[in-house]
């Protein structure tokens, strides 16, 4: 037996709704103020806050692309959901957008984040007066296709596309939330504008709720003073790694035996079978535990 090949796939049931958990997500996302966010948008083109908001509704239903957004149009969702675009309309929708108009979609998310803050209190469990946020700055590099694609070049990890960095605030009680995101030229640097996605990440934390000690971490990538004073002007704490070097080898070696403290990782799980063949080794003057 085999398949015949003209059987097809037909989404026509009138009365059923592929994505009916957009019905929360969307309903959490107005009474966050996420329509009011949209008000200050100034794209050419009317209705911008409905288009926008079929744009983000169809990311959030798995769209990867403008053709993909028609999923907001099979069987009742027309009838579950009111002001659905087509495609074709989104489409002009996002080519008229200059990087101005992406500043202030950046800010309206900024603002809903502190919203949801403000509706659902445990977004950032622990980050009260007493409580400890994690900001943490990170980049990485998303892979397109296409010549034409704007942009895209090869960076760091010699893929070509996208650079995408971003900021997300946590707590020892609650997960990641993005804070901030840019999209970027995929052969920018991973520090390039990092001040400014630190200060701007601050205040949205902040206006999120966190007014506890706010700690902002980042790798290697990002040692440098743009990062580091950023911090120490916003009264936050920083952890930044170290980028290896003479003069930090040389100040490492320095550090008298008895000065090293052990790092203790509290509810930490040991796999026993790796530990037997794990020793201190000395590599460069650096002590640590090789395998």
């Amino acid at each position: 037996m085999q398949l015949s090949h003209s059987a097809r796939a037909v989404f026509d049931e009138a009365n059923l709704v592929s994505c009916a958990g957009l019905v929360p997500a969307l309903a959490l996302a107005e009474q966050a103020g996420w329509s009011e966010h949209l008000e200050g948008l100034s794209v050419p083109s009317p209705n911008a806050a409905a288009k926008a908001t079929c744009v983000v509704a169809g990311m959030l239903a798995g769209a990867d692309s403008i053709d993909d957004l028609d999923l907001l149009r099979h069987g009742g969702m027309t009838r579950l959901f009111k002001g659905v675009r087509a495609p074709s309309t989104l489409g002009t929708f996002l080519r008229s957008f200059t990087h101005g108009h992406v500043q202030q979609l950046d800010a309206a998310a900024a603002a809903l984040l502190a919203g949801l803050a403000r509706t659902v209190p445990a977004l950032l469990a622990g980050g009260g007066p007493r409580g400890m946020v994690f900001l943490d700055v990170d980049d990485t590099i998303r892979e397109v296709h296409g010549y034409a694609k704007q942009g895209a070049s090869y960076g760091y990890s010699r893929v070509r596309g996208l650079n995408l960095q971003l900021a997300t605030l946590s707590t020892p009680a609650a997960a990641p939330v993005i804070a901030r995101a840019r999209l970027r030229r995929g052969s920018v640097a991973s520090a390039t504008g990092a001040g400014r996605m630190l200060a701007q990440a601050i205040t949205t934390a902040k206006a999120a709720g966190a007014s506890g000690q706010l700690l902002c971490r980042a790798d290697s990538a990002y040692y440098g003073w743009a990062f580091v004073g950023t911090a120490l002007r916003h009264g936050a704490w920083f952890s930044v790694t170290a980028r290896a070097n003479a003069s930090i080898n040389r100040a490492i070696t320095s550090i008298q035996e008895s000065a090293w403290t052990p790092i203790r990782y509290p509810h930490a799980v040991w796999d026993k079978e790796a530990l037997r063949t794990c020793a201190w080794v000395e590599h460069g003057g650096v002590r640590g535990v090789g395998v």
